[in-house]
This record gives C-alpha cells, sequence and structure tokens, in this order.
C-alpha cells in the first residue's frame, strides 16, 4: 500500500514537471519544443493536473500564431516579402481553441477533494472572447485551398465554440458571424459530401433571415445528391415545396418540382402542379414551360406552345421555351401532315402542303431565335430540330449546313 500511494505521489510530481517544463520553455520563446514537452501531461493525473496541461498547450500555440500573425503584418506595415507559415499560423490559431475548451473541460470537474475550482477560465475568455474569430480567418485559407475538410473543422469550430461552457457567464447571443460561418460550414461539408453536417449546419445558418435563403438552396442540393430510399425522395419534394412557397420569387424551385414531375410522374399530374404554380405567380416561367410538357405529351400541341410563348413572353432570354415551342410545331407538322395526306397515295393537296409549311415556318421561327441566342448550343442543342424543320421546308442548302453540325464534322 506505501509502495503504491509513494509511486501516485512520484507521478504527481512528474506531471507538475512536465507542465512546468514545458512553461519555462514557452517563456523562453521555444513554442515547438513547450508544445512537445507537454503532450505527455494531456491525458494523465488529476484534472487538475490535465487541465493545467491543456491550457499550457492553448498558450503554446496561440502564442506561435501571434508570432507568426506579428511577421505576417510586419511584412504589410513595411512592405516587405519575409517567408511566412500561413498554414502554421491558421494550424495554430484552430489548436489553440480547442486546447482551450478541453482544458476548460477538466478545469470545471471536481478536483481531489470533491470541489470545482476553475483557474484558467476567466483568462482564456478575455484571450479567447475575440481571439477565436481567427479562426474563421483559417477556415477562409483553408477553403481557398481546396482543404474542405479543414474548412469545415475550423467554421465549425467557431459555430461550436460560442456553445462552449467556456464562454459561461459572457453573452455570445450577439454573434455577427455565426450565421454566416455555419453557411459556410455547411458549404465546405457539401464540398467534402458530407452530408449529415451539410444539414447541421445549414439549419443553423438558416435561423438567420439573412442567410436562409442560401442555407435553403445548399440543404435542398444535399438532399438530392444524398437519396437513396423513397422516403428520402419525398423529403427532398418536400424541402423543394416548402423553398417555393418561403421563396417565391425564386423560380429555381418550381423547375426542380417540375423536373421530378417529368421524369416520374404522369402529364396529368404535371399539368395539375403547374397550374396550381401559376394559380399563385402567374410570372413563373417555370410553370408554364412544365405545363406545355405536360400538353406536349398528351400531344395537345397548340395549347403546349401557347404555355411555352407564354413563358418566352415572360422572360424573352429563356431559350429552353422558345426551344420547346419550335419543337412542339415541328411535331405538330408532322401530324398534322399525317392528318391531311391522302389515305391511298400518301400526298398532299397545295392548299394542304401550305398549311404545313405554315407550322413548320412558324417553328423554324422559333428555332432561329434559340439558334441566334444560343450559337454554341450551351443552352439547348437546337441543331437537329432546326435541321428536321430546314429539311421539312425543302430547304436542302441550310440542311446541308446543319447535317455536317449534327454529324459532328
Amino acid at each position: 500500500m506505501m509502495a503504491m500511494m509513494a509511486a501516485a505521489t512520484t507521478m504527481a510530481f512528474a506531471q507538475a514537471d512536465v507542465v512546468k517544463n514545458a512553461k519555462k520553455l514557452l517563456d523562453k520563446g521555444e513554442v515547438e519544443e513547450a508544445i512537445k514537452a507537454v503532450e505527455p501531461a494531456l491525458n494523465a493525473g488529476s484534472n487538475e493536473e490535465k487541465a493545467a496541461a491543456w491550457n499550457l498547450l492553448s498558450a503554446a500555440n496561440y502564442k506561435k500564431f501571434a508570432d507568426i500573425q506579428a511577421k505576417k503584418l510586419e511584412n504589410q506595415v513595411k512592405q516587405t516579402n519575409e517567408p511566412v507559415d500561413e498554414a502554421a499560423m491558421n494550424e495554430a490559431i484552430i489548436k489553440a481553441l480547442e486546447a482551450a475548451m478541453k482544458c476548460d473541460e477538466f478545469d470545471n470537474m471536481p478536483n481531489e477533494k470533491g470541489k470545482i475550482k476553475p483557474k484558467f477560465r476567466s483568462d482564456n475568455q478575455k484571450t479567447y472572447q475575440n481571439g477565436r474569430l481567427n479562426v474563421i480567418n483559417a477556415g477562409q485559407y483553408l477553403y481557398n485551398q481546396k482543404d474542405y475538410a479543414g474548412a469545415f473543422k475550423a467554421f465549425a469550430l467557431y459555430v461550436d465554440s460560442g456553445e462552449s461552457p467556456l464562454f459561461t457567464g459572457l453573452d455570445m447571443s450577439q454573434d455577427q458571424y455565426k450565421y454566416e460561418v455555419a453557411y459556410f460550414a455547411s458549404l465546405s461539408a457539401y464540398q467534402g459530401k458530407d452530408f449529415s453536417n451539410v444539414i447541421k449546419y445549414a439549419q443553423i445558418a438558416a435561423q438567420n433571415e439573412a442567410k436562409a435563403k442560401d442555407a435553403t438552396e445548399i440543404l435542398v442540393f444535399s438532399k438530392k445528391e444524398s437519396m437513396k430510399t423513397k422516403e428520402d425522395t419525398l423529403e427532398y419534394i418536400n424541402m423543394l415545396k416548402e423553398a417555393s412557397q418561403k421563396f417565391p420569387d425564386d423560380n429555381r424551385y418550381s423547375a426542380w418540382i417540375g423536373d421530378y414531375y417529368l421524369q416520374t410522374g404522369s402529364a396529368e399530374d404535371l399539368g395539375t402542379w403547374a397550374d396550381a404554380e401559376i394559380a399563385k405567380n402567374a410570372q413563373n416561367k417555370f410553370a408554364y414551360t412544365y405545363k406545355g410538357e405536360a400538353l406536349r405529351l398528351q400531344n395537345k400541341f397548340d395549347e403546349a406552345v401557347e404555355c411555352y410563348k407564354k413563358a418566352f413572353e415572360i422572360d424573352p432570354t429563356y431559350v429552353a421555351a422558345a426551344y420547346q415551342a419550335g419543337v412542339s410545331l415541328n411535331s405538330k407538322a408532322i401530324e398534322l401532315k399525317d392528318q391531311l395526306a391522302d389515305k391511298k397515295t400518301g400526298m398532299l393537296t397545295t392548299a394542304n402542303a401550305d398549311k404545313v409549311k405554315a407550322v413548320l415556318n412558324e417553328a423554324k421561327e422559333f428555332l432561329e431565335k434559340v439558334r441566334e441566342a444560343d450559337p454554341n448550343r450551351d443552352q439547348v442543342n437546337w441543331a437537329y430540330a432546326l435541321y428536321q424543320v430546314y429539311y421539312s421546308l425543302g430547304d436542302t442548302a441550310k440542311a446541308a449546313e446543319l447535317e455536317k453540325i449534327v454529324s459532328g464534322n
């Protein structure tokens, strides 16, 4: 028993000596040596000793950060270009804050007498209440370096640290950066395909009116990319519907809902949804386009074209609507030709041929507008549809020109 007690006492002295030696190194400016020296004491000894070790680690990393930051500022003032290790600087501030929070955890545990007597919270509050702002800069640096996991860690640390017991007694509710940083935490997580954390931090960002729209967008993107089950799909559609109601001026959500119904639903369901969207917002170009799609799928070409025309009137730069109008008119011309052709010979009278030609010319008008607005086919691939129209009209020269594009020559 006495031997065990002696060993425990020796270990306690050893732990205290480790921290003291590390402190001496730090006081001499030997920061890296101090960090290495204190590591054995971080997870050994009493709660008080662990708190002291983590506090020393926090102080050492903060000094490392501050020294490099001072050199960087000196360069700016003197307009010099002395090498500065920004990666090390940003890593140090992250580790410093993490260590301060870990210190506070042990600092507020019962000591050997069962009492809680924190020693370090007050000083660390003074250091990190404003010092933690530098963690945002670290996140921005890492994001720009495309280190999305590192950026997420920094941004999430800033957000989470605001709720840390370390800042007990301080009013952290007026943090003007919290929601912006939460958004960037979710964006970094999205870049790294860490969808659970996208949701966690985007939901925090969405609590702020100024960031709600951006946060909702990234939530939707994240859900779309991570869908696996039928329940996920239903949740995605409900998210789109909620977003559409919350941000009625952002027609993208309507467009994405329309895409879903177009791919998975019937023409009737798509049309019903589109009518409801038009009733809510008569200037929703996407809703008119999807109503046109529903009608086109039912071979109601005249009604479909009127919907596409309306969408194009709302936004004359919306070439997809003009393209669909041209395609529908071409389909109408094919159907009309079949209806008017002689049942025996398959030939058209001059009058009937003129009727078909009139529809084709209207299709050509729309498709040529699309070609003019989108010559490189970045938005829609109009080449084959326009080629068909030229061919049907007997314009061999223009058809031959487009045939080269269609065939890839």
